[in-house]
C-alpha cells in the first residue's frame, strides 16, 4: 500500500526543510515573498505539538476575514480560536492596532525634511549605539521621509560601504532623494578622510542614477556634523 505524506499543515517549522521556512524565505527573498499566513505566523511565532503556527494563522486569517479583518479584530474575536494563548492574543491585538494607525497615515504626516536639523531629529538615538551604524533616510519628491533603513552595522570605511548598497532601497521604492547618516561611537562628529571620501564617491553615483544625494550626516554624543554644510565631497 502507498504511504500518503503527511499533512502539510500538521509538521512543524522545523520538519521543513530551512529553505522553506517563513524566517529563512524573509531573510532570503524579502518580506514580500511570503504569504499572508506566513507573514502572522513570524508575529505569533509558534504553534503547537499538533499544528504548525502557519496554520494556526490561517485558521486566525479565516476567522477573522482574512488580512482586512485585522483593521477592525477585536479582544472577543480571538478568545475561543484554539491554540491562540493570552500571549498571542496580545501579539495580535498590538500588530492589529499598527496595521489601524498605519491605514490612517497620510502624507502629510510624514515628517519633512528642509535643512540638517530636522534629519538629525530622527536619528538622534545614534549618537548613543556603541558601534558604528549606517542609516538612509529615503525621501519622496516632496522631501517627505519615507522610511528610514540601517544598511551597515561595523566600522565604516569605502571598502565595506558599496555604492549599490546605498542606493538599492531607493530604487527599490522609486525615491527621488536621500540622506545618509552615520554615527561615530568615539564621541567626536569631525568628518574622517574616509568619510569624506565616501560622499564624494555618493554623490557621484547619485548624479547617474537621477537621485539626489542630499547630505551625509555624521552623529557623536559630541555633536553632529553635515557634510553638505562644511562642503567636504559635495
Amino acid at each position: 500500500m502507498t504511504r500518503m505524506p503527511a499533512d502539510r499543515a500538521s509538521l512543524s517549522l522545523h520538519d521543513l526543510p530551512a529553505s522553506e521556512r517563513p524566517r529563512e524565505r524573509l531573510l532570503r527573498l524579502g518580506a514580500e515573498a511570503l504569504t499572508n499566513a506566513e507573514l502572522l505566523a513570524l508575529i505569533l511565532r509558534t504553534g503547537s505539538q499538533q499544528e504548525s503556527v502557519v496554520h494556526l494563522a490561517e485558521r486566525v486569517l479565516a476567522r477573522i476575514g482574512g488580512l482586512h479583518g485585522l483593521l477592525s479584530v477585536q479582544p472577543a474575536d480571538l478568545t475561543d480560536i484554539h491554540g491562540l494563548g493570552e500571549t498571542k492574543r496580545t501579539q495580535l491585538l498590538a500588530t492589529a492596532e499598527l496595521a489601524r494607525r498605519l491605514s490612517t497615515i497620510t502624507p502629510h504626516d510624514q515628517p519633512v525634511i528642509y535643512k540638517a536639523e530636522d534629519a538629525i531629529g530622527l536619528v538622534q538615538d545614534m549618537a548613543h549605539l556603541q558601534q558604528e551604524h549606517v542609516r538612509a533616510l529615503l525621501l519622496d519628491s516632496g522631501r517627505r521621509v519615507v522610511a528610514i533603513s540601517t544598511i551597515y552595522i561595523g566600522t565604516l570605511n569605502a571598502s565595506v560601504v558599496r555604492v549599490a548598497e546605498v542606493y538599492r532601497e531607493a530604487i527599490a521604492r522609486n525615491c527621488p532623494a536621500l540622506i545618509l547618516a552615520h554615527n561615530h561611537p568615539s564621541g567626536d562628529p569631525a568628518p574622517s578622510p574616509e568619510d569624506v571620501e565616501i560622499t564624494r564617491a555618493l554623490a557621484a553615483a547619485g548624479e547617474l542614477l537621477d537621485i539626489q544625494f542630499l547630505d551625509h550626516l555624521i552623529i557623536a554624543r559630541g555633536g553632529w556634523t553635515s557634510l553638505r554644510e562644511s562642503n567636504l565631497g559635495f
